[in-house]
């Protein structure tokens, strides 16, 4: 196990509600430890397992919610 923390930027979050949503999906994804999503910087930050998951997954998920997003450069 590799632990990795990244930074995805996400287009599109609104509201609350948004950042709820885009919260609510990617803690279902397995190897996901935490995320905290920030509606005012229109980012999330994740910290999960990469011999489970990929910031690439997370950020595809992200975008399958409804919202533009990418991983940030590291």
């Amino acid at each position: 196990m590799t632990e990795q923390t990244r930074v995805i930027k996400i287009d599109g979050m609104t509201c609350s509600n948004c950042a709820k949503s885009v919260h609510s999906v990617v803690s279902q994804l397995d190897g996901v430890q935490t995320i905290a999503v920030s509606l005012e910087q229109q980012q999330a930050t994740a910290t999960f397992d990469d011999s489970k998951v990929s910031a690439e997954k997370i950020a595809a998920t992200i975008e399958d919610a409804g919202f533009d997003a990418q991983v940030a450069s590291a």
